[in-house]
């Protein structure tokens, strides 16, 4: 048995407010357009996770709103834990999961650290080492329980970022 877990990055946020806390800041209007992208992206190949685990930031519950469009029946929590988490949180908070495929929805750094250090071999992607706003990481993983995931196991089926879309 497998485990697959998508790994995205929140789509680009708006900046305008500077007085605005980091955590309340909404998406940008690329951000909106891409989100919906990504989320039809997963759908098309096939990837539609049974959970969907998302940071408690104002960006990333709308990346996630907006991706769920074309991502039925997800079931879905919103944890504040997941906002600028480090990769050994991430992985904390998959652990005891029965899901068998998660979407994790969070920010950088740690997202970018998190699938750089779970994947055995980088995708030959010019952008996967930047993890850019809205980039996407599908990974699969050869065990049965979350409790396993370890570092450099996971083996990836696809990776996209927005502009790959557009």
């Amino acid at each position: 048995m497998t485990l697959t877990l998508i790994c995205t990055r929140h789509a680009k946020s708006d900046w305008d407010d500077p007085l605005q806390d980091d955590v309340d800041r909404p998406l940008s209007a690329r951000g909106k357009a891409a989100a919906p992208l990504l989320g039809q992206w997963l759908a098309d190949k096939g990837h539609i996770p049974e959970l969907a685990l998302v940071s408690s930031a104002a960006r990333t519950i709308e990346t996630w709103a907006l991706m769920s469009t074309h991502l039925k029946g997800v079931a879905e929590e919103f944890l504040p834990g997941l906002y600028l988490a480090t990769p050994d949180v991430m992985r904390r908070t998959l652990m005891g999961r029965k899901a068998l495929s998660i979407l994790l929805i969070a920010h950088n750094p740690g997202m970018a650290d998190l699938t750089d250090k779970l994947v055995a071999q980088r995708p030959d992607h010019p952008k996967f080492r930047m993890y850019p706003t809205g980039a996407t990481t599908v990974i699969q993983f050869d065990t049965n329980d979350w409790a396993n995931l370890g570092w450099r196991q996971g083996k990836v089926l696809d990776f996209i970022v927005p502009r790959d879309l557009s």
